[in-house]
């Protein structure tokens, strides 16, 4: 059983328990008009003969809207200017991450072989299989 926009639409109307006027207002938010008499064709049976397909924009809009509904507008991204106060300039020779990277491989190259074979976890030491 394949499920259409309008049995996905009916199913979400149900599960946040919406009446036609908050679906309307829902999709205000997006600056999308529908009417409650346009949803009552959407939500009725197939076999209805004033029954509407509902189309994949008017979904879309819904859903969108209904993001907004539950999460609130989004925040305004403003772009600021780089200022000496936000801005960092990264050389990646002397970045800290390399620098650690570095150290790390030395720690390595340093151990003893019988280290380099084993690792400890807790009180328990794993011997590494060669490959």
């Amino acid at each position: 059983m394949a499920l259409n926009n309008n049995d996905i639409f009916k199913k979400l109307r149900v599960a946040l328990q919406l009446r036609d006027d908050e679906i309307v207002k829902i999709c205000s938010l997006v600056n999308f008009k529908v009417t409650t008499t346009e949803l009552g064709a959407f939500f009725r049976s197939e076999d209805h003969p004033k029954y509407v397909e509902c189309g994949d924009q008017i979904l879309r809009n819904f859903l969108n809207g209904l993001v907004i509904h539950m999460r609130g507008p989004a925040p305004d991204k403003e772009k600021k200017a780089p200022t000496e106060k936000n801005s960092v300039v990264v050389n990646p020779k002397n970045s800290v991450e390399s620098t650690n990277r570095s150290r790390r491989i030395d720690a390595i190259k340093d151990r003893p072989s019988d280290e380099k074979t084993a690792v400890k976890i807790g009180d328990k030491v794993f011997k590494r299989r060669e490959i």
